[in-house]
């Protein structure tokens, strides 16, 4: 297994940030044209990732979404850091923090419009690490 970590800086607002190019440079590095799987994981409680279409009005689409489903007000047991912050906590909900994207002679198997997306809410939290993994085979 090849692994490869990278910093990603988030804005201070919602947000879903395009790894796509990342993740195709990380296994242009290491897949040398080789089957197998892409794993990628982010190591945080407030983030999560997608495969989904960015461009063309979907990422304000999934983030009037996410708005609408974990609104940022005081409902919200878990209350340390900005108003609403526990909504962040449960995004991985609907946002997990890790996916595998098939990978075929050393590139991602996506299909046309897809794309790998980091989705942060979190405006306490504007640096992530996201974990890059190749497991050929």
């Amino acid at each position: 297994m090849e692994s490869r970590e990278i910093g990603v800086d988030t804005p201070s607002q919602p947000s879903a940030l395009d790894l796509t190019s990342e993740c195709a440079g990380f296994l242009a590095d290491v897949a040398d044209g080789e089957d197998g799987l892409l794993n990628v994981f982010v190591p945080h409680a407030t983030a999560g990732l997608l495969v989904m279409e960015l461009g063309s009005g979907s990422d304000p689409d999934l983030l009037d979404t996410v708005a609408a489903l974990l609104r940022r007000d005081d409902r919200w047991r878990h209350r340390h850091g900005s108003p609403g912050h526990g909504a962040d906590h449960v995004l991985p909900l609907l946002a997990a923090p890790s996916l595998t994207i098939p990978v075929l002679g050393g590139r991602m198997a996506l299909g046309t419009w897809q794309s790998i997306a980091l989705l942060d809410t979190n405006p306490d939290n504007t640096r992530r690490r996201v974990r890059l993994s190749f497991i050929p085979g």
